[in-house]
């Protein structure tokens, strides 16, 4: 077995963990902060089958980002947009994962 603990950004965090429980697997989180800005995010506890590792990883990273649309103009008389806006990718996870050698429910 594994564990996977993912720090997630709070905005995404939900996402991930709708995906997981889809998918079949459980989470325990808390909310922590940390990091330069000190923003809000939610660590995920991932316990799994060392055989199911990629795909819980695979899953935390197709649901941790959000991409975004800005622009900076302000549409012409017809509508239209000179420059066409800009799409940037926001958030992104860390995930730590290591042995568990032992698992006992009380």
């Amino acid at each position: 077995m594994k564990m996977v603990m993912a720090v997630i950004p709070s905005n995404t965090a939900d996402r991930v963990l709708d995906a997981l429980v889809n998918a079949g697997h459980t989470a325990t989180y808390a909310e922590t902060h940390g990091g330069m800005l000190q923003q809000s995010q939610k660590s995920l506890f991932i316990a799994v089958k060392k055989e199911e590792l990629d795909f819980v990883l695979n899953i935390i990273r197709e649901n941790c980002r959000t991409s975004v649309e800005m622009s900076t103009r302000t549409p012409d008389e017809n509508g239209e947009f000179e420059h066409p806006p800009v799409t940037a990718d926001l958030g992104g996870a860390i995930a730590f994962i290591w042995e568990i050698n032992q698992i006992e429910t009380f």
